[in-house]
């Protein structure tokens, strides 16, 4: 027979026993009723005929398990009832592992060559993670039975899991579950009325099934602990509850909550307090873009009724003003500030010398937790010829004084399309570069498209499908070259910026050299609680993701600090169920939830609602009647799965959705709220009108007609 007429026997052998199984309702057999009805037979037949009882079951067992039907559970508490428990564990054990291995060959013979080609790449980190610790993984979801063992036995066989390892592991990873049911059956065996159920034996065995998967998963804690800490030593006491390594939004957060709970902790930053939001990113980025909307709305005098206005500017002194609102928000972050609520600031290059250790000028910090909040920088990425020149990214353009006559923008994310506009607007001649096939790809199609209207409205080139391939300098001519559709595209440019992404902050500071583990995505590694793989250094912010927003950290860091200083007896998961953001552009786009994209991506289906703000009254009196506001809801409800907003304070107006979103509040709830009038935010309860006008009840309204006109005689 050949391999493939093989497979399809073994899957018709399989087919026919679980037909019969069901078509002569063989499951009536494996349910505790139909055993205590037959107790005293079976209890005759096991005292005449031991070997062979235990025998009949031993491979019944078997069978069932290889098949992966259902009844293994209740097999074991009969076990434990008709054979007592030293020969009913050593029955089922055996059994148990047998059973799972054969399930786990024929999964492995007949899906695994199928699975592994055609998703071998999706699989590969998991295939890596398998041959490294495999043993360990298994043993943990025997020990812990967070999933069925039949869900396990057949996943398993999809893995490069060695047969005999999955064997061996087996048989003591679920000796103790084993062990727990048929403890349990012994006393389900001497029940003979419905008071035994109350018998302190009885409950004990029942308490013991119940929380035996939590006492598992401690212990699985604690042996991981052990192996992870096996190199360091622990410091018999420790100068602070808590490190936190990096001031930006995640670490100031940290810290604060620290404090408040009063906690003594440290926090440790290499640069400026309050990291790139206040320094590089949020804040100056935000004050930039409010001055260049300035010249915007100058130049578009006409709309508010005006002949004209002109805006005599310099662009030094506009980069000034940044300089200066940054220094008006410096307070909130300063060392200052968080000193005078208990925060030991420390200037410094923090090293993570241990789990335990943290040396900053020469001194040795001990602490019970640590909280890496260290960031994220500018990705550069490896340009022919980029190192030549000075670029410019979102750390150094603050520095400009002099506004660049051509500007290349090279990324159409959240930070390219901002400063792209932005520099527009300012005067320089802007020419964004987009690798990909649109600009702000996580938006939806429509959303792209309208934005690059609006670019090109500002004066904008917008080159997508663009791939930078080298930079070059002649005769002082700066001159960037691309490849699109296999032709050579030149651009000259005076300055460029580099918008590609951002890249996390996890070399230099020790983590290597300890052994945190750093994720595929090149952040570091962490669990839901937002723990490394030691469990007392915890992550938030940049560095760890997936989320780069500073909103997005703070939140983190919530969770992180609260976890660092009082897991001990409770730890809160991270919640990302709704994450909005927002880019900062005119129109802005704010979003929360789903969008089209990602729906259809996720194979979710949606419903869909737009309410165009040029119906808005407000809108229009502000001359910003662009834009609109878009809902997807689950299909026949109101409950909202996501949010876009694209139009004037589209940041603003989303909060409204995202509050909803958080509490589950549906359309109708919005729409019963009451809303300024004029407002833009009643955009938000037009558009849940708009779902209620489209979801009437025609035939109800009709009936309601009828009353009406009956009332009138």
């Amino acid at each position: 027979m050949t391999r493939k007429q093989t497979r399809l026997a073994v899957i018709g052998l399989i087919a026919v026993f679980i037909v019969c199984f069901f078509y002569f309702d063989l499951g009536r057999l494996f349910t505790i009723d139909y055993f205590k009805a037959q107790q005293q037979g079976f209890q005759n037949y096991y005292s005449a005929k031991p070997v062979l009882t235990i025998s009949i079951f031993f491979w019944v067992y078997i069978t069932v398990t290889a098949l992966s039907l259902p009844g293994a559970a209740v097999m074991t508490l009969v076990a434990g009832a008709l054979f007592g428990t030293m020969v009913g564990l050593i029955t089922v054990s055996f059994a148990s592992s047998i059973g799972a291995t054969l399930a786990f060959l024929v999964s492995r013979f007949l899906l695994k060559d199928y699975v592994q080609s055609k998703f071998g790449d999706k699989l590969k980190a998991i295939n890596q993670g398998i041959e490294k610790d495999g043993a360990f993984y298994l043993f943990t979801l025997r020990l812990v039975p967070i999933f069925p063992f039949f869900v396990i036995n057949l996943a398993m066989g999809l893995t490069p899991i060695k047969t005999i390892v999955f064997y061996l592991v087996s048989q003591v990873g679920m000796l103790p579950a084993t062990f727990v049911f048929i403890n349990a059956g012994t006393q389900i065996g001497k029940l003979e009325s419905l008071r035994g159920i109350v018998s302190p034996t009885i409950l004990f065995s029942f308490v013991l099934l119940g929380i035996f998967p939590l006492i598992a998963k401690k212990i699985i804690t604690i042996i991981k602990a052990r192996k992870v800490y096996k190199p360091f030593t622990r410091p018999p006491s420790f100068d602070y509850n808590l490190v936190v390594i990096g001031a930006g939004s995640a670490g100031l957060v940290s810290a604060y909550i620290a404090a408040m709970v009063k906690a003594k902790v440290a926090l440790i930053e290499a640069h400026k307090m309050g990291g790139d939001c206040l320094n590089t990113g949020c804040v100056p980025s935000k004050a930039l873009i409010r001055s260049a909307k300035m010249l915007a709305y100058a130049k578009r005098a006409q709309d508010f009724g005006l002949n004209s206005a002109t805006v005599d500017f310099n662009f030094a002194t506009v980069m000034e003003r940044v300089q200066t609102v940054i220094k008006k928000v410096e307070p909130h972050d300063s060392v200052e500030r968080y000193s005078s609520l208990g925060v030991e600031c420390i200037s410094g290059y923090a090293t993570i010398t241990s789990p335990f250790t943290v040396e900053v000028n020469g001194r040795t910090l001990t602490t019970r937790s640590i909280i890496v909040a260290s960031g994220a920088r500018p990705f550069v990425p490896p340009i022919a010829g980029l190192d030549a020149i000075s670029y410019l990214t979102s750390d150094n353009i603050w520095d400009l004084r002099e506004l660049p006559k051509r500007l290349v923008v090279l990324g159409g994310g959240p930070i390219g399309c901002e400063m792209t506009q932005v520099f527009a607007r300012l005067g320089s001649q802007v020419t964004l570069v987009q690798r990909g096939t649109r600009i702000m790809v996580r938006e939806d199609e429509e959303i792209s498209a309208l934005m690059k209207e609006a670019f090109i409205a500002d004066g904008v080139t917008v080159l997508t499908d663009h791939r930078a391939t080298e930079i070059r300098s002649e005769n002082g001519t700066k001159t960037l070259i691309c490849e699109h559709k296999g032709q050579e595209i030149r651009i000259d440019f005076d300055e460029i910026l580099v918008a590609v992404g951002r890249i996390a902050n996890t070399t230099g500071f020790g983590l290597e050299e300890i052994g945190v583990e750093i994720s595929p995505r090149r952040t570091i590694a962490t669990n839901e609680l937002l723990q490394t793989n030691f469990p007392n250094i915890y992550c938030a912010g940049d560095v760890v993701g997936p989320y780069q927003f500073t909103h997005i950290a703070a939140h983190q860091a919530w969770y992180a600090s609260v976890n660092a200083l009082f897991g001990t007896f409770k730890k809160f998961k991270a919640n990302y169920k709704v994450i909005p953001w927002a880019t900062f552009t005119d129109p802005e786009v704010a979003r929360v939830g789903l969008n089209e994209r990602e729906a259809t991506e996720q194979n979710i289906t949606y419903e869909k609602t737009v309410y165009e703000l040029n119906d808005l009254d407000r809108a229009i009196a502000d001359s910003e009647d662009h834009g609109f506001v878009k809902v997807l809801t689950k299909p026949g409800t109101d409950k909202i799965l996501g949010v876009t907003i694209v139009g004037a304070h589209a940041g603003d107006l989303i909060t409204e959705y995202v509050l909803a979103m958080t509490h589950g509040l549906k359309l109708s709830k919005v729409l019963g709220t009451i809303h300024i009038y004029p407002t833009m935010a009643e955009a938000n309860k037009y558009a849940a009108g708009a779902w209620k006008k489209a979801h009437k009840p025609e035939k109800l309204l009709k009936w309601v007609e009828r009353y009406h006109g009956w009332m009138r005689g």
